[in-house]
């Protein structure tokens, strides 16, 4: 039993042989299916710059207007 418990989940028998199947899976849905997966491509490149615009919380926020009084010195403008 400690044999188990020292390994990581992902590396236990039935894990490996998810993981596995997932993969032929998705192999084989990319090369049998990819005239549809093409298809589509330009329509998930529309939809990430709206979810891009919703989850990008870096550079500061909308906060950033309350800094332009100084420049990147630290000098009043």
């Amino acid at each position: 039993m400690s044999d188990r418990a020292d390994r990581p989940w992902w590396r236990l028998p039935f894990w490996l042989v998810v993981a596995g199947f997932l993969a032929i899976a998705g192999f084989f849905l990319v090369t049998e299916h990819s005239a549809h997966l093409y298809g589509v491509l330009p329509y998930l490149l529309l939809l990430a710059c709206p979810l891009m615009h919703f989850f990008h919380h870096g550079h500061g926020g909308h906060r950033h207007a309350e800094h332009r009084s100084t420049d990147s010195r630290g000098d009043h403008v």
